[in-house]
């Protein structure tokens, strides 16, 4: 279902879009790909590019992560084909920092460590940090089977990340009894 219309008339200005692509290699890796754009609606002038269109990226930033079946990352690719700095791309080299972290609890920090503030770019941080759920969509039938051909040791690693998976809930109880911890069914 969409947004319910608004009461007030509007003017769009800026749209950003990030578009996340997950693959299987054939080298048994995975590769999670984004591409982040920022469009104004109108023209603007800008000290390194001139004059930048309405409709002309302000950003065209892209991302690739690849990772193994442990979800560790094995390379990483940062390019920035517009920015409204000349710099702006002079960091993605430090994005290769990230070579070696897991997805997994913790990523966020280890983004804000490796590639935050001054060393990384605000943008790229961000869609860096969002690639950590699209990296778990994209491995989880991966790792769902290789979970069900081993015994469960342990608090499920879903548990309490969202309303859903609360431990006092009904999927809790259902799929971890062990681990539930709401009030019993008075019905």
């Amino acid at each position: 279902m969409p947004l319910s219309p608004t009461s007030a008339e509007r003017e769009h200005l800026h749209t950003r879009v990030i578009d996340f692509r997950g693959y299987r290699r054939t080298d048994g890796l995975f590769d999670i790909e984004a591409h982040l754009t920022d469009v104004k609606s109108y023209s603007f002038p800008n000290e390194h590019r001139g004059e930048i269109k309405a409709g002309e990226p302000l950003h065209d930033m892209w991302l690739r992560v690849t990772l193994d079946q442990d979800l560790i990352v094995r390379d990483i690719e940062a390019v920035t084909d517009n920015g409204p700095y000349g710099l702006c791309p002079a960091v993605t080299p430090n994005f290769k920092r990230m070579i070696g972290q897991r997805v997994a609890a913790g990523w966020r920090r280890a983004v804000r460590e490796n590639v935050g503030g001054v060393e990384g770019c605000t943008h790229l941080a961000e869609a860096l940090v969002a690639m950590g759920t699209v990296a778990f969509q994209t491995l989880y039938p991966f790792l769902a089977k290789r979970n069900r051909e081993k015994p469960r040791t342990g608090r499920p690693p879903l548990l309490n990340t969202c309303h859903v998976f609360r431990s006092d809930g009904e999927v809790a109880k259902k799929q971890w009894p062990e681990f539930y911890d709401g009030k019993p069914d008075r019905r």
